[in-house]
């Protein structure tokens, strides 16, 4: 018995050796290797998008560069979308994921998070002309979405039984549903909502039911604590100095929800 808890003891040490080890690791590899790569979905605009060059940019965009440059390598973006954002980051095909992640209890059993950086107020949008004041008035209606965002599981959790919710795999696919009539309602942020009405006036939508106010964070394995620690480091620093207030609103063209720069100090 003596010989199986000594065995046991040095099993329990040598993994939490292995994992200290490998939580410096990651951090070291990066910076040996000169690049960071970071998940980003270049279809949401305007957190990530392609400008008329083809040319990477948006919010997330920015912050990634930021956070590259202020860690002295470049930036490698590993193009991603709503649904392989985490599995992505847990199969080593990327180091970290700033996609519009939101920082939600169900996700923290999975990956890390870094102290937020962004965050966003969500909703079901609908036509104004569409009498919508409660969830129970969703019944038998069509509400576009993204597969395995934030937005999809609070729809998902809000809606009554009847309401048909048509999973998109990316956010540009879910906007061109509801901008070519295939869908007339959408969970998605005011910002996006707006963009749709630009590109399909007739839609006339508006928020109708807030969904969440959500924090958005760096994502990262959750045995990566050197990387985490580096991280948040950098995000106090650069909501201090107030870097990332100016690459929110510039894309957003609204402030940075002060919870988000509170939960940040």
């Amino acid at each position: 018995m003596r010989h199986f808890a000594k065995v046991l003891s040095a099993a329990v040490i040598l993994v939490a050796a292995l994992s200290q080890a490998a939580s410096a690791d990651t951090l070291d590899k990066i910076k040996s290797a000169g690049v960071i790569r970071i998940a980003i979905d270049l279809s949401v605009p305007p957190w990530a998008f392609k400008d008329e060059n083809l040319n990477p940019t948006g919010s997330e965009v920015d912050a990634a560069k930021l956070l590259a440059s202020d860690l002295g390598v470049k930036m490698e973006i590993v193009s991603t979308n709503g649904a392989n954002r985490i599995p992505f980051l847990l199969s080593n095909r990327t180091d970290v994921v700033m996609s519009a992640l939101s920082i939600t209890d169900e996700r923290k059993k999975l990956i890390a998070f870094s102290l937020p950086y962004a965050g966003a107020t969500t909703y079901v949008a609908a036509p104004k002309s569409m009498d919508i004041k409660t969830f129970a008035d969703l019944s038998g209606k069509r509400i576009a979405v993204t597969r395995g965002t934030t937005n999809d599981a609070d729809l998902t959790a809000a809606a009554p039984r009847d309401a048909e919710i048509i999973r998109f795999e990316d956010e540009a696919t879910t906007m061109t549903s509801v901008v070519s009539n295939q869908v007339d309602l959408v969970a998605q942020v005011p910002i996006l909502v707006e963009l749709i009405n630009k590109k399909n006036p007739a839609k006339n939508l508006e928020p109708k039911l807030p969904l969440r106010t959500a924090p958005m964070g760096v994502g990262m394995r959750k045995e990566d604590a050197e990387l985490k620690q580096w991280v948040d480091a950098w995000v106090k620093t650069n909501i201090a100095n107030g870097k990332l207030q100016e690459i929110f609103k510039k894309f957003q063209g609204t402030d940075l929800p002060k919870e988000v720069v509170t939960a940040s100090q």
